[in-house]
């Protein structure tokens, strides 16, 4: 598993941005987002809305973060 930066074009709210990841970032992403059965820009454009002032792929982190935290508690 490379822990290179990855950069992707999404689309949020029919805008286009691109992201900054790290490859394990992008591999949990597409994880988190399969289980709660949502595509990978449903999924990034809904912390986008709930994200405070922080940029979006630290949101995205801190999300992925919460999420492995909770997976770890059951």
């Amino acid at each position: 598993m490379s822990a290179g930066i990855v950069k992707r074009s999404v689309a949020i709210a029919g805008h286009r941005t691109s992201i900054s990841l790290e490859a394990p970032f992008w591999d949990e992403l597409k994880r988190i987002a399969a289980a709660r059965c949502l595509s990978i820009n449903a999924l990034i454009a809904d912390i986008d809305a709930r994200r405070a002032s922080t940029n979006l792929s630290s949101a995205i982190r801190l999300e992925i973060l919460d999420e492995l935290k909770k997976s770890a508690d059951h």
